[in-house]
């Protein structure tokens, strides 16, 4: 608590005061974001440092694993769906990223048939039964092309990344902006060792680097 009371510190005397009337003007007109982000919670994956973004630039939604649900309307809770739709229809958000990362413990247990059991966790599990279909195709992937250990857990977090993507346009309203041309939706995958971000190219539906 000392050091996040210390950073709190340094925002006021320096990034705030030099961004005052930015915050003044968001304070006033309220925010217009762009772009809808849903990142992983993971703490060494944070969406303004890797994108050097201001305060209202990005809607940021995380969760564990970076994981978008089915669109599914009922008295269940619902937040991360929540979230999407506020960011859609109220925001009227023109993009959505969904970007993955190396190391996702998530995806790690899940593709080590960890935590899956009744009694383990009371919730983890089952929010990870979201991932099951994109961990069988990346085991499928990896026993195919031989891969080792860690390059399958990088195809497992590539293939959630893609699931989320698919599951997104299961929202009847996104799928409507979507074909309108109203919005885009961006997959993403971020290599924490080397700070490399890649894009997936829906042509060769590969995770190409960006320069």
């Amino acid at each position: 608590m000392d050091k996040l009371i210390e950073g709190y510190r340094k925002f006021r005397a320096n990034y705030y005061e030099q961004n005052q009337e930015l915050f003044e003007t968001l304070a006033r007109d309220g925010q217009s974001p762009k772009i809808l982000l849903i990142g992983c919670s993971d703490s060494r994956v944070d969406p303004a440092v890797i994108f050097w973004a201001q305060p209202g630039d990005v809607f940021v939604l995380r969760n564990v694993a970076n994981l978008v649900p089915p669109y599914a309307p009922d008295n269940n809770l619902h937040g991360t769906s929540a979230a999407i739709e506020f960011a859609v229809r109220t925001l009227k958000v023109e993009h959505i990223i969904v970007m993955g990362h190396t190391g996702c413990g998530g995806v790690q247990a899940l593709v080590e048939g960890k935590g899956e059991g009744l009694g383990e966790t009371d919730f983890i599990a089952g929010w990870m039964t979201i991932a099951r279909a994109a961990r069988d195709r990346a085991l499928v992937r990896s026993l195919a092309s031989g891969a080792t250990p860690e390059a399958t857990l990088r195809i497992c977090e590539q293939e959630v990344v893609a699931a989320s993507m698919a599951n997104l346009m299961s929202f009847p309203w996104i799928k409507a902006a979507a074909q309108a041309g109203q919005l885009q939706i961006h997959g993403l995958w971020f290599h924490v060792k080397t700070g490399e971000l890649y894009k997936l190219n829906p042509v060769s539906n590969a995770f190409e680097v960006m320069a």
